[in-house]
């Protein structure tokens, strides 16, 4: 029993490292013209399916290094992605969700408050994180709130649990709506910047969906998640802590910089030009990798500590707020 428990651990390990192998090499063809058509199918639903079915298969082998890959391969993709965008062009497409971003953010937490504690009676802890993650950035607010309210490992890993799986299920079905619907691929941007929780499925959903989607989404999403720091402080507040530290998303003001940097300075060389094109080129081509790793992420082990009552108020504050962005996107 044990021996061949062993055989499936290392064939699991065997399966990791190869489908990492794998999808690199074939994204790293994309860079040769003649090669180009075997990396083409290679897209972030693809990436991340891959990684769910892993991970629901045969679990998760290097839990440390999945977490560390996705983690900060994410973050330098990100960062990479402001090489290929222009500073006035990127506000301009975006200013119509960054206006909406404060009343979305506070709404989300009011709403997620009602759903969790007065209707489902989710516990204080868990509903916040929830509201947290679905109101900015997911992870990254869930992992900036946890430290400042003192939340237990359970309640970090119901909260961080719920919100993955929805983004999980958002990369794959938002790019489809947002065809259904005939959306702009700016209004497209907005939605999905606005109504999906994580970075990455932010990211991943406005490549599937096209250019300009995809520097809205990005923008629009990444000025969210600057709302960590208040959203931070404000919790220590209601929460009544003090001294606890807040973790802050450096790479944002990275990503800022790579816009500034491509727009003044290498925009007005032709090497430059072919420099920042070729980064953006290597980022988007790293994030497609990154949601392989983040798919790992989603174990049984994970669905199994998801309780019902949280995973329902996770879903509905979620259909709110997308059913609330889009009519927003319509109406004005």
């Amino acid at each position: 029993m044990k021996s061949s428990r062993r055989s499936f651990q290392s064939a699991g390990k065997i399966v990791y490292i190869s489908l990492a192998v794998i999808l690199s090499s074939l994204l790293a063809l994309g860079f040769f013209p003649e090669f180009e058509n075997f990396s083409s199918f290679v897209t972030p639903p693809v990436a991340l399916f891959l990684g769910l079915a892993f991970a629901l298969i045969f679990g998760i082998p290097y839990p440390s290094f999945n977490k560390k890959m996705s983690k900060y391969l994410l973050q330098y993709s990100v960062v990479g992605l402001g090489f290929g965008m222009n500073v006035q062009a990127a506000l301009a497409s975006g200013k119509e969700g960054m206006a909406f971003t404060v009343v979305s953010v506070v709404g989300t937490l009011v709403i997620g408050w009602l759903i969790g504690r007065k209707l489902l009676k989710v516990d204080k802890n868990t509903s916040y994180l929830i509201s947290s993650g679905t109101a900015i950035c997911g992870g990254s607010a869930i992992a900036a709130v946890g430290p400042v309210i003192k939340a237990k490992d359970s309640e970090m890993s119901v909260a961080l649990g719920t919100i993955f799986i929805l983004n999980a299920f958002a990369l794959f079905i938002f790019p489809a709506i947002g065809h259904a619907l005939g959306m702009s691929q700016q209004e497209f941007g907005m939605w999905a910047a606005i109504a999906i929780h994580d970075t990455s499925s932010v990211v991943g959903a406005g490549q599937a969906y096209g250019e300009e989607a995809l520097q809205v989404a990005t923008t629009i999403k990444l000025t969210r998640a600057l709302w960590i720091i208040p959203l931070a402080l404000v919790t220590s507040l209601i929460f009544k802590t003090k001294g606890s530290k807040i973790s802050i998303p450096w790479f944002i003001f990275w990503f800022i910089a790579a816009m500034l940097l491509n727009t003044y300075v290498l925009s007005h060389f032709p090497s430059g030009v072919a420099a920042g094109n070729l980064i953006n080129e290597v980022a988007r081509k790293s994030l497609t990798v990154t949601l392989f790793f983040i798919g790992a992420s989603l174990s049984r082990e994970v669905l199994r500590s998801v309780g019902a009552k949280a995973l329902l108020q996770g879903v509905l504050l979620w259909i709110v707020i997308s059913l609330s962005t889009l009519a927003f996107i319509y109406l004005f």
